[in-house]
């Protein structure tokens, strides 16, 4: 690992970097639409009504939930993707660097597609049994009061320090686990992408509790996630957070 990565100013950087850009324009144009265009006949197919589920219903919803994770998720990954290039292009030639580039952020982004059809199976298990509404919020306060301080206290976990600590130190996270290559980066990516759902599977299943179609909701998560992953403060911040999850699942289930 070099001593010190200077800017990239080769093309291939520039490009990768627009390559980022429109990701994450795609995924945020792609959920915005969504969510202010419900009547849609394509959104209907996302959030079907019956339990029994078509192979292309299966499909949607776990489409919509994976480009909703690759949204969220991605602001707070763009640091460590960035760190990536630079290494990667400090050690080879600018071509074959960006092609690493393209492996990990594709491997990172199948580690949250896998989580997605996780998400989507939840989803469809909450609607059989009746507990989820047709907006996708689970309807029983006792249920979302549990979910609550379920997520609340994984936030005080070791396993979501270790996780958390592995996200914010992307020179850290490089130099421990840097493998050359095309294999290389897709070992790496798919590390990351575990290390990441590690650190925040737990505030993603709020989504079931504040609405999986709540702008506001997830808004307000991917800017804790990205908080907890790039402040100075964002150890601290998750474990407030998860102070205030547990009461708020308490609350409701006194009240």
């Amino acid at each position: 690992m070099p001593s010190a990565i200077g800017p990239d100013r080769s093309p291939y950087f520039r490009n990768g970097a627009l390559l980022l850009a429109g990701l994450l324009t795609a995924g945020w144009g792609l959920t915005l639409w969504s969510i202010t265009h419900m009547d849609a006949p394509l959104v209907r197919l996302m959030m079907p009504l019956q339990s029994a589920w078509s192979a292309q219903e299966v499909f949607l919803v776990w489409l919509m939930w994976a480009v909703m994770m690759g949204a969220m998720m991605l602001p707070s990954a763009v640091p460590m993707i960035l760190i990536h290039r630079r290494v990667a292009g400090s050690r080879q030639a600018s071509k074959a660097a960006a092609t690493a580039s393209l492996w990990f952020i594709f491997a990172y982004l199948m580690v949250w597609s896998c989580f997605s059809a996780a998400a989507a199976a939840s989803q469809w298990g909450l609607q059989s049994a009746g507990l989820l509404s047709p907006m996708l919020v689970i309807r029983e306060p006792w249920l979302a009061g549990c979910v609550l301080i379920a997520a609340g206290v994984v936030q005080w976990t070791p396993l979501k320090q270790v996780c958390l600590k592995k996200c914010r130190t992307p020179i850290g996270f490089l130099i421990t686990e840097w493998r050359k290559g095309r294999l290389g980066a897709l070992i790496m990516g798919t590390k990351h992408g575990a290390y990441c759902v590690g650190c925040c599977w737990a505030l993603m299943a709020l989504l079931f509790v504040l609405g999986v179609m709540n702008l506001a909701a997830i808004l307000a998560l991917t800017s804790i996630v990205a908080i907890e992953k790039l402040a100075p403060f964002g150890e601290r911040l998750g474990q407030w957070s998860g102070a205030g999850l547990v009461a708020w699942g308490i609350w409701l289930l006194a009240f």
